[in-house]
């Protein structure tokens, strides 16, 4: 395909056909610029893209993040169509609750391979695309990173190391003008979460009650904190990790 080279800022976002990279994208569009999403689901991409305002601003690119050479494409496809990222978002996950003594190997490692394995896959084929100009990098981290949640063992395992090699990318690619940093969401409202409390595998209410502000994130909320992560505001900032969790990890009101 003949490169379309484009003048607007332009963002890669892994699981950004729903939820919270769904949200970003929502936000990054309206600011100007241009997104290339990455999803496993291609109907799902090829809605997004549409409401998002369709081929001028935003493109899809079915991608399985567990698939090495899948990613590498999908990246590639970046530098002969948009020649060009500023932003590498990478939200794709996925939740299976499971009691530690019972997980299997599969559902434990599928899990981290998605999430952890997924987030350095991604990070690393947006290295070069990033350094050829300065960019910002945004892993999607959890307050699960930091807390010992029961039938989430593989979960928090995967986000706890996603919050590792957010910091180590910090270190390593801060020579090349790439600040790397991850945003770690409460209980966000998504299809997602959706799903998981029709299924019975997630009752909200003593998580509303466990946070200070009373309510569950909106996705928007999360693509706020995001975007300020990615921004010029935030150009001296790099191997955080921003909480954005409603008071959720220092609520100290069980003294």
């Amino acid at each position: 395909m003949a490169s379309t080279v484009t003048t607007s800022k332009v963002a890669s976002i892994t699981g950004g056909a729903s939820g919270i990279g769904f949200a970003f994208a929502q936000r990054w569009v309206k600011d100007g610029g241009r997104v290339v999403l990455m999803d496993m689901n291609p109907g799902a991409l090829e809605t997004a893209a549409q409401k998002l305002g369709g081929p001028k601003v935003a493109r899809g690119v079915v991608v399985n993040v567990t698939d090495t050479v899948s990613v590498n494409q999908a990246f590639e496809s970046i530098s002969d169509n948009e020649n060009r990222l500023d932003a590498a978002v990478n939200c794709a996950g996925i939740a299976r609750p499971a009691p530690s003594a019972e997980v299997s190997d599969a559902d434990f490692m599928g899990l981290v391979d998605i999430h952890l394995h997924g987030t350095m896959r991604a990070c690393r084929a947006a290295f070069p695309l990033l350094k050829a100009r300065g960019g910002a990098i945004v892993n999607i981290s959890s307050v699960a990173a930091s807390s010992g949640m029961p039938a989430r063992a593989s979960y928090c395992a995967a986000k706890a190391g996603i919050e590792g090699l957010t910091r180590t990318l910090a270190v390593e690619w801060a020579p090349d003008s790439i600040r790397v940093n991850a945003v770690g969401p409460g209980y966000t409202r998504t299809a997602l979460t959706d799903t998981l409390v029709r299924e019975g595998k997630l009752d909200v209410t003593p998580l509303i009650s466990r946070t200070p502000l009373g309510r569950l994130a909106e996705s928007e909320e999360i693509a706020a904190a995001i975007n300020f992560l990615v921004s010029a505001d935030a150009s001296y900032i790099t191997g955080q990790a921003l909480l954005v969790d409603g008071g959720m990890t220092i609520d100290g009101n069980w003294y």
